[in-house]
């Protein structure tokens, strides 16, 4: 059998077709534009989304027997406003994850509201990327709109939404609008009460691998497939790449180099950092996870080689680099502020420690290190919450880098796995598909079934203790100058 994995990403939709051994039979990509009507703003139009989606769909099981396939599982960007009418309309265009407008919002929750009731609420606090400040940010600026919308949804929700005319959403997706209590499972009715809206605006709630329905007639004879085809609820992005690592059952550890960068840890019991410095999530696998997020990650040192050394050959400016643990220039990666664990968005990138023998190499280095160390500063906060980590898989662009996998391990102390099927999100909406569809009797189990690891990368004794020194001095660096970003 054959089971579709679809990946809505922030520029472009991924869509893959797996066997039940989890072996990918092809992969397709279509791109559709992004907007930033004003500064600070992102936007995309949810329409463009599923025309691409339909149509990377056809190119994927062209000459494939239809009979053969069996279910589709979507993963995708987290936190998007979609706002559909009472005649399923798009009533404004979506705003992402990566949208700045909400500091208003955001504000008056973490302040009027309060960090120590949205906490008892949903397990969280507000920030500017999730849905609930967007809500409100719509009521506010926009109130025709918010007054026309019947359904509110998350990106890969419309895909869903549109192929089985199923409302739904899944636990770990909902658990980063700010509107679910994440330890019960169900929708806040403080927070629907504090953004305005009604639980019959909100939709239904299933674990990522429930089937919320089958292809609707008129999609089908679009695709040429069966109307049997189930449609399973899927994940958020993290935690779909995080099935698709096999990062589920307790305390297993992924570390995500992409755009964004993110340290995620399974869990089978919910647990609350009383800070709220990680996002306290449900997982894909129907428990739950903790999560860092870092908005700017890879995109740290895409920025230093495209936009400021002037090239894409990543990895000749690597070559040069041998003192690992010796160098005396430090980074701090906060390019476009900063979520996990210091949740400030007027936080700025910096270098510190240059001197007149700094070379471009120092540089370069200094970028890398910047970055795993502001995923450590995640690891370190889920280490007091009683976690025992001593591995962790690794994914996303930045992960093809050797030498960022070997600054990882000795950076973070852990060994670092390299798995086989390097494709996120898209590997592991198709394995919730085969679970969902009933190749395997829960997502634990097809996990460790279909993830294989090739290669690991172990820690040095001599160079993680090299580290330690580094990591203790860059962790006192955001403290210090901190209030000058206020400014």
């Amino acid at each position: 059998m054959i089971y579709i994995g679809i990946d809505l990403g922030t520029s472009a939709v991924k869509l893959l077709a797996m066997d039940e051994h989890g072996v990918i039979q092809k992969v397709v990509s279509r791109e559709y534009p992004l907007y930033f009507p004003h500064p600070g703003w992102s936007e995309q139009n949810p329409k463009d989304w599923y025309e691409q989606t339909m149509e990377g769909l056809k190119e994927l099981t062209a000459g494939v027997d239809p009979s053969q396939i069996a279910g589709i599982g979507v993963g995708g960007q987290m936190h998007g406003l979609v706002a559909l009418d009472s005649a399923d309309e798009v009533v404004r265009p979506a705003i992402l994850w990566n949208d700045g407008r909400t500091k208003k919002q955001t504000d008056y929750l973490n302040e009027v509201i309060g960090k120590k009731q949205l906490s008892e609420y949903t397990a969280n606090i507000a920030f500017a990327g999730f849905t609930a400040p967007k809500i409100l940010w719509m009521k506010e600026n926009e109130p025709e709109n918010f007054k026309k919308t019947a359904k509110i949804m998350l990106p890969k929700d419309y895909i869903a939404y549109k192929l089985s005319g199923t409302f739904c959403t899944d636990y770990s997706d909902a658990s980063g609008m700010l509107l679910l209590d994440v330890k019960n499972k169900c929708w806040s009715e403080q927070m629907m009460a504090v953004c305005g809206i009604r639980r019959e605006q909100l939709p239904d709630l299933y674990e990522s691998f429930q089937v919320v329905g089958t292809l609707k007639p008129e999609t089908a004879a679009e695709l040429g497939l069966s109307t049997d085809v189930k449609i399973v609820a899927g994940a958020g992005d993290n935690a779909a790449a995080a099935v698709g690592t096999g990062t589920v059952g307790e305390g297993r550890c992924n570390i995500s180099l992409g755009t964004s960068g993110t340290i995620f840890i399974s869990s089978n019991q919910f647990r609350l950092d009383a800070n709220n410095a990680l996002h306290s999530f449900d997982h894909a696998d129907g428990y739950y996870h903790l999560m860092g997020c870092m908005l700017s990650a890879a995109s740290c040192n895409k920025w230093w080689m495209e936009e400021i050394l002037k090239t894409q050959d990543f990895e000749t400016e690597q070559r040069g680099i041998k003192k690992l643990g010796e160098n005396n220039v430090f980074f701090l990666p906060y390019l476009m502020g900063e979520r996990s664990p210091h949740n400030d968005p007027d936080a700025r990138a910096m270098f510190v420690g240059m001197s007149m023998d700094t070379t471009r190499e120092d540089m370069t280095q200094a970028v890398m290190e910047g970055v795993i160390f502001g995923l450590r500063d995640s690891l370190e906060v889920a280490k007091k919450l009683g976690i025992t980590i001593d591995r962790t898989k690794i994914c996303g662009g930045g992960a093809k880098s050797p030498l960022w996998k070997t600054m990882t391990a000795n950076i973070m102390n852990l060994e670092v796995d390299v798995i086989e099927t390097e494709e996120g999100p898209g590997y592991g909406g198709a394995i919730l598909a085969a679970v969902g569809c009933g190749e395997f009797p829960d997502v634990e189990t097809a996990a460790n079934r279909l993830v294989k690891v090739v290669d690991t990368v172990k820690p040095e004794a001599a160079l993680v203790e090299r580290y330690e020194k580094k990591y203790q001095k860059f962790r006192k660096y955001y403290p210090a100058v901190k209030e000058l970003f206020k400014a």
